[in-house]
């Protein structure tokens, strides 16, 4: 088990140096930070001057090693647009406001996937099933950005049950919430429910049905406990991609998000912000795969004695 973790952690530090040369990367291609911290009128004399004072100057492994040192200590420079603050600390001011509303998106995704999933699968070919089957199509099939608009529209202004926008109680997170959840609801039911069908077809599963298993332990206690090492592997992918997919639905509902605050800092070309918000964005996002990896290796012995 200390080696499939540490394996596992081994390659995560790999992936999060990997993005740190492409945030670097592409922070230098998107264009030098001198034209949006100087005036258009600035003599060549203060260019050359903020040049040295950021370090431009100097040979781009010695800017990246520098950027690597300063990135490991949480150090991502001032931000540009908000004075005063570091681009760390712009950052995790509203990264709890994405992280509410992702939680949400999370809980939904779980409570109405999972079961719609189970019970697909137990009554194959049912209404049930064909409900399933259409909401798995239209989750995936619908742009998010379309859905939030259409819940706002229907939901808040001709029924008038949630607020349009902003940023506040329970009320202002059910309709983003759901925008985020739908594709991920999809996505998870499909594989939950041909997780099952797959159990549910096994020689242990008819044994215990000969033996008189009442056939609510059957699909819970013996198939859904085998079933859910399949949907347990998308959870990591589901946490991620439902933080990173807040800066579509952040921007439609005008919740004050880390997703927003990317927008507006690509906006203002405040690029410490944007690294600093890819940075916590890819590390939230390798932390929820390598817990995943953990408990996929507790659930499943196999899988931590191959690792």
């Amino acid at each position: 088990m200390a080696r499939f973790i540490t394996t596992r952690f081994l390659q995560a530090l790999l992936s999060l140096l990997v993005i740190t040369l492409i945030v670097f990367s592409l922070s230098h291609l998107t264009g030098s930070p001198i034209d949006a911290l100087l005036p258009d009128d600035a003599t060549q004399a203060q260019i050359d001057n903020l040049t040295r004072e950021l370090g431009l100057d100097r040979p781009l492994h010695v800017q990246y090693f520098t950027f690597l040192q300063n990135a490991a200590l949480g150090d991502f420079g001032d931000s540009t647009k908000w004075k005063g603050s570091s681009a760390a600390e712009v950052v995790i001011d509203r990264l709890p406001a994405t992280l509410q509303l992702g939680g949400l998106a999370l809980l939904i995704s779980v409570v109405v996937a999972i079961p719609l999933g189970v019970v697909a699968a137990v009554r194959k070919g049912s209404s049930i099933d064909a409900v399933a089957s259409v909401i798995a199509l239209l989750g995936q099939s619908l742009p998010a950005f379309w859905l939030g608009l259409v819940l706002m529209w229907v939901f808040a202004v001709i029924l008038g049950w949630f607020p349009t926008s902003g940023y506040g109680g329970v009320t202002h997170m059910v309709l983003p919430a759901i925008a985020m959840a739908w594709f991920q609801i999809a996505a998870l039911t499909r594989l939950t429910r041909s997780a099952m069908l797959e159990v549910l077809d096994a020689e242990y599963i008819k044994l215990a049905r000969v033996k008189g298993v009442s056939e609510r332990a059957i699909v819970w206690r013996h198939a859904f406990s085998n079933a859910a090492i399949v949907p347990i592997t998308y959870f990591g992918v589901l946490a991620g991609s439902l933080l990173t997919g807040s800066v579509v639905i952040e921007t439609v509902f005008a919740w004050p998000g880390a997703g927003l605050l990317a927008i507006d800092a690509i906006r203002g070309r405040d690029f410490p912000v944007v690294q600093s918000v890819v940075m916590f964005f890819a590390v939230f996002f390798l932390l929820a795969n390598f817990l995943v990896d953990i408990l996929y290796a507790v659930i499943d012995p196999r899988i931590r004695h191959q690792g």
